[in-house]
């Protein structure tokens, strides 16, 4: 008899594949004859190529071609104005440079240290111009993006009635991605007009459409593969100029092509996260409730692309305030383009606004949590439409009783572990429910196994254990009977694996394609006379252990690999292009948490090491516990990263990173690192979508950075409000 497997948690099916080396990535993929490509870049931050000498590169052992502005590829689409997330591309169309470390030639060679070698031979001269990579210096000419600001009420009105205010700003940094994988790229030409390319992505549809219009192609001409993936993070969520500047060298030289970003290029080809200048107004009266809230937020995005760090996302939602502003501004710099970074928005814009909360929270003499409750959200506070669901009061409970914090002495620098002082401080977490049309086929076969297929990606989340665990609950089957395969846009077309939305969008198509399956195995024993079935009406059949039953007598039964076989075929197929539900515009969907966190500073060096870290989140239907608790603990790990330790840092003389490699670009290690307890809050959600299930791969990133600033408040009376804490910023 199958056992149900929904929500156990099970050890990744690719988990021995990983660590044993086994796992295919993209630039790890054995392809016949493949040449290497490498990048030339600027040195410079705006100007022009004055002169570009490439002979000496084209004579170099092993160079199959070089490719720069002097012979430029023929691009149908490259002049389209960008789409969404697709940024315009840098691909030697023109001589201008309008960022530092732009590429500006690519040499093919026969291995990689040939092709790097040649590149080094390129010889370039330029012409600079001025150029600014300071938000805060632009500041003056920002300007508002179209349709993001959100108000409500009357802001003046409601601070106006305030008994307690509290204006505030906040600054984040700009922070890089750094998955362990490198962005790469292998490009096979099949002609002029089919191409293959295994590329590290998020999302394979959309770099097949990317290159299919850039090369004037159909969009079937293009395979893109990407079965394994090494962490992204948002990094690998949009088409970079890499995938096409590969696809570019193989065709410039007849071969196919590898290009493997160094770590240094992936501070300058693959975006980073934006950073912020917000400031916080509150008003409330004098028992807690908020009468006003404002969010203003600046960030900065590049001179050719449109990409706004979406801070202010959770404040319209988060507190019941009769009077809201959200409003933005955006700086234009000569840097490359920003993107997405995980949990985009509500990562950074939650620092500020928990951060003030809990300042609020000082001035009204009223503990953090009960602030809080007191401006608890029944509804959706923008629209009043009701919660798909919501646990954060249960969230709030269960995490404090777990962390202690009745036992917190509410004085600043009132707590105390010898000579260190000890802080505690909490948070709220939220993030938005995504869900996206999304399709997939299961396949049952005549040996009564299934399998089943979307496009998709696992980006290092369990996408392939969670969603064989899906399809076996939804057809009866032991898990071990069932094989999912994903990562090949010859399969059903599914998102990006972003926002949150895999497993909501994904999944949801899995179940219903399961679902569609078991309804042709019923259609095909009903219309056989040698099945036990026959006669019988689909709706009185249902399915257990890998088998039809009649409802009113399940002695009547029916192996789905006996029906497979009668039916002369191979197998019993299914497939189904998911739409998102119905009914889930009446609702607001989100899922929520609390973090807490405990810190304990040495005063003298400045020094803040985080001792406990306790979460607790409420996200609908949990498919797997051990992958989800992984997902959480990562989400918070990044938070500490962004609260301690991360920062871009930009040479303002230059317009060059300076911090280009994981020696100087600080991340948390595991030292860094306490235990993290995790709470999974049971929740059950028929709305959000068809399984019940919020994305849970961002949560846990959001709030982090507050409660880990609000504890160093509370250990040592001194807020920080500019990300990274770092010891200069707490030594006296």
């Amino acid at each position: 008899m199958s056992t149900p497997v929904l929500g156990l948690g099970l050890d990744r099916l690719d988990g021995r594949l990983k660590v044993t080396g086994r796992a295919d990535y993209p630039a790890e993929t054995a392809v016949a004859n493949v040449a290497h490509a490498y990048l030339v870049t600027s040195p410079i931050t705006t100007g022009r190529i004055a002169s570009l000498d490439v002979r000496e590169a084209e004579r170099a052992p092993g160079v199959l071609a070089v490719v720069s502005h002097l012979n430029p590829p023929v691009l149908p689409g490259v002049n389209a104005p960008p789409t969404g997330i697709n940024q315009a591309l840098q691909l030697f169309q023109n001589d201008r440079i309008i960022y530092n470390d732009q590429a500006v030639a690519l040499v093919v060679a026969d291995t990689h240290d040939r092709a790097r070698h040649a590149a080094s031979l390129v010889a370039a001269r330029y012409e600079a111009q001025p150029f600014t990579v300071d938000m805060i210096a632009e500041a003056p000419r920002a300007y508002p993006p179209a349709n993001y600001d959100v108000r409500r009420g009357d802001f003046a009105a409601g601070m106006a009635a305030a008994s307690v205010r509290v204006e505030q700003t906040y600054t984040t940094p700009t922070e890089h991605h750094n998955p362990i994988e490198p962005h790469a790229a292998i490009v096979i030409w099949q002609g002029n007009d089919h191409a293959t390319a295994y590329v590290t992505t998020q999302g394979i549809f959309s770099v097949r459409t990317r290159l299919a219009n850039l090369f004037g192609i159909p969009r079937e001409n293009v395979r893109v593969i990407s079965h394994y993936i090494g962490g992204g993070f948002g990094s690998k969520g949009t088409p970079w100029a890499f995938t096409a500047l590969a696809a570019i060298g193989a065709r410039a030289s007849g071969r196919a092509v590898k290009m493997v970003l160094t770590r240094q290029q992936m501070f300058s080809q693959v975006g980073y996260r934006s950073g912020t200048l917000q400031t916080i107004a509150l008003g409330a009266d004098g028992t807690g409730q908020l009468t006003a809230i404002s969010h203003d937020v600046l960030c900065s995005s590049s001179r050719t692309d449109e990409f706004v760090e979406p801070a202010a996302r959770q404040t319209p939602l988060l507190y019941a305030c009769p009077n809201m502003n959200a409003t933005y501004r955006l700086a234009r710099l000569d840097v490359p383009a920003p993107i997405f970074a995980r949990s985009p928005g509500e990562s950074v814009g939650t620092f500020a606004l928990e951060s003030a909360m809990d300042e609020l929270a000082y001035a009204l003499a009223m503990d953090p949590i009960e602030l809080r409750l007191k401006n608890y959200a029944e509804r959706n506070p923008q629209d009043n439409r009701p919660w798909s669901s919501k646990s954060l009061r249960e969230c709030y409970a269960q995490g404090a009783a777990r962390f202690g914090w009745s036992g917190r002495s509410a004085a600043p620098r009132s707590m105390r572990d010898g000579r260190l002082l000890v802080g505690w401080g909490m948070a709220t977490a939220t993030h938005a429910a995504e869900q996206s049309a999304s399709s997939a086929i299961v396949r049952v076969r005549a040996d009564g196994s299934a399998l089943v297929q979307a496009g998709s990606q696992d980006i290092g989340t369990g996408t392939y254990t969670v969603m064989t665990q899906l399809a076996a609950d939804m057809l009866t089957l032991p898990f071990d009977h069932v094989r999912f395969e994903l990562g090949d846009t010859v399969l059903p077309e599914t998102p990006t694996s972003s926002i949150s939305r895999t497993v909501s969008s994904v999944g949801s198509a899995v179940k219903m394609a399961a679902l569609a399956v078991r309804t042709r195995l019923a259609e095909t024993a009903v219309a056989d006379p040698r099945s036990p079935l026959y006669g019988l009406a689909v709706s009185a059949i249902d399915a257990a252990d890998g088998a039809l039953y009649a409802t009113a007598n399940p002695a009547q039964r029916d192996p789905f690999a006996d029906i497979v076989t009668r039916s002369g075929a191979s197998e019993i197929v299914a497939q189904v292009a998911n739409a998102v539900k119905a009914d889930r515009a009446r609702y607001a969907c989100h899922a929520f948490g609390a973090q807490f966190a405990e810190v304990k500073v040495d005063e003298a060096l400045g020094t803040v090491r985080v001792t406990r870290l306790v979460a607790a989140f409420a996200a609908g239907k949990i498919l797997n516990a051990k992958t989800a608790r992984s997902q959480f603990q990562g989400g918070i790990v990044w938070g500490l990263g962004i609260a301690l330790h991360e920062h871009t840092v930009r040479d303002p003389r230059t317009g060059r990173v300076i911090t280009r490699d994981l020696a100087d670009y600080h991340l948390p290690v595991h030292a860094d690192v306490p235990h993290i307890d995790v709470i999974m809050i049971d929740e059950v959600d028929p709305y959000v979508n068809e399984i019940g299930a919020k994305g849970i791969g961002e949560i846990g990133v959001t709030g982090v950075g507050a409660a880990i600033a609000n504890a160093v408040y509370h250990a040592t009376g001194r807020r920080i409000r500019d990300l990274p804490i770092t010891p200069d910023k707490l030594i006296t």
